[in-house]
């Protein structure tokens, strides 16, 4: 883990980026990603909880809290950028368990973390709204007890869960903020119409737009429409993963190896993490 002051400088560096304009937080899967990110002059990263299970064989949801603090820990320690940390629900079912696994996460030096308000229950997918309020509260006070620089983002899942009630969407957000939470997050909001409204209803406060699919949005019309920062979620590993599975499927279903023309070079590659390792 770097040192208590350099982290104290990602985070500080992380919290200014969140003050005005628009930018890109893309979501690296492992470390030669995050490089690679770093080295197209990316201000920050986030996790992706998909990209991380994936590469581990995993469905998403299904790391233990113990691995995904080792993969904070990697992903902190293989650049100099603030990491974002997309912490999922806290990997707890009451709020004590929430506070102890935030702490936890601080610890690796992550400059902020998410906490999210789904259950992973298809049957009530979204947790009643005074528990989730408790549990983000919770969660801004173990953070608050580490020194209180680590950014808190507060992520209401309706849309994602398949419950597109912007209305329902927007009075969670508020909650999450007046429970403590920097940054809110609605993933799968995708309209002009619904971002906007997004926007206004927690104003001041920064919001996170997901773009994990093709858009019409540039990232100048969303920054245009009051978003602060832009993330992909597990759409970077998903596209790696594509271009994977179609060669893969050529060669076993027609003894093809077309899939390779867009591969990228070797040598490219060697040379890119030679330099950034040197």
């Amino acid at each position: 883990m770097p040192s208590a002051e350099i982290v104290a400088v990602r985070r500080r560096a992380f919290r200014q980026l969140h003050a005005s304009g628009c930018f890109v937080i893309p979501n690296p899967w492992d470390i030669g990603s995050a490089l690679y990110l770093q080295r197209l002059g990316f201000k920050a990263l986030a996790t992706t909880s998909s990209g991380a299970a994936w590469r581990h064989g995993m469905a998403d949801g299904q790391m233990t809290v113990q691995e995904v603090l080792v993969h904070l820990c990697e992903m902190v320690d293989a650049t100099g950028l603030p990491v974002n940390a997309d912490f999922e629900g806290g990997f707890a079912d009451d709020a004590d368990g929430v506070a102890r696994n935030v702490r936890l996460a601080v610890a690796t030096g992550v400059a902020g973390l998410s906490i999210e308000d789904s259950t992973g229950d298809a049957n009530a997918p979204l947790r009643e709204l005074p528990v989730a309020v408790e549990r983000m509260r919770a969660a801004r006070a173990a953070i608050d007890a580490s020194g209180g620089d680590t950014l808190l983002v507060g992520r209401a899942e309706n849309f994602i869960v398949g419950r597109p009630d912007l209305d329902d969407t927007i009075r969670r957000l508020r909650a999450y903020s007046e429970a403590g939470a920097d940054c809110l997050y609605a993933p799968g909001i995708k309209t002009r119409e619904q971002i906007a409204a997004v926007v206004a209803a927690v104003a001041p406060k920064p919001v996170n737009l997901l773009v994990g699919f093709a858009t019409e949005l540039t990232l100048r019309d969303i920054e245009a429409l009051g978003v602060r920062r832009v993330s992909v979620g597990g759409a970077m590993a998903r596209s790696a993963w594509g271009g994977f599975m179609r060669s893969a499927q050529l060669i076993a279903g027609e003894g093809k190896f077309d899939g390779f023309a867009s591969a990228a070079s070797g040598a490219e590659l060697n040379a890119m993490f030679a330099e950034v390792r040197s």
